[in-house]
């Protein structure tokens, strides 16, 4: 069975929705998934419930790879999903079909090259860091105020969530933890 998946950012996005449906039903979609949301900040649930429905030979179909991922990382662990279930995965847009020979080639080639480039990327950030640490231009974070401590440690005591502490000192939930942690 063909199961699609479509997405958009937004509600703004209506049409891109509905052209997103109608190429995935031209595509032979009997099962269809979408959603309005975000791919970075938000919850898919409509993408769960496509990946928790299939079943050993059914594929998943989306017109093109950024409404289902957020990275070719997130594209990667969503095939090895499928893959478990005996899945395939398809993205109209690339011609990739994961069920075929050339298909999964052409998507592991995609993937090693993109997983090449983060590398690579990576590797000239370290030495851009410690280039410019060798300058004197970066001294990393700035530190957390002994007053922004003390407010942290005091609010824990009360029955406010990690969240809200954050949100109330105006410090990410991070630097709630650390704190926590270097007054343990």
């Amino acid at each position: 069975m063909l199961i699609g998946y479509a997405r958009t950012s937004t509600q703004d996005q209506k049409y891109s929705l509905e052209d997103q449906v109608a190429e995935l039903k031209a595509a032979g979609c009997e099962r269809l998934y979408q959603e309005e949301v975000s791919s970075v900040d938000s919850q898919r649930v409509e993408l769960e419930n496509a990946l928790d429905y299939i079943r050993e030979g059914d594929v998943l179909v989306v017109k093109k790879l950024d409404r289902l991922a957020r990275s070719v990382a997130h594209t990667v662990k969503i095939q090895e999903r499928l893959e478990a279930k005996k899945a395939g995965l398809k993205i109209l847009d690339m011609d990739i079909d994961t069920t075929t020979p050339s298909g999964r080639l052409q998507f592991n080639l995609f993937a090693a090259i993109a997983q090449f480039e983060r590398e690579v990327m990576l590797e000239r950030q370290k030495v851009g860091i410690a280039k410019a640490k060798a300058d004197g231009k970066y001294k990393g974070r700035k530190p957390t105020s002994d007053d922004k401590k003390d407010k942290i440690l005091k609010l824990t005591l009360t029955n406010m969530t990690r969240q809200e502490i954050a949100d109330e000192v105006g410090v990410g939930i991070a630097t709630v933890y650390r704190v926590l942690k270097e007054n343990s």
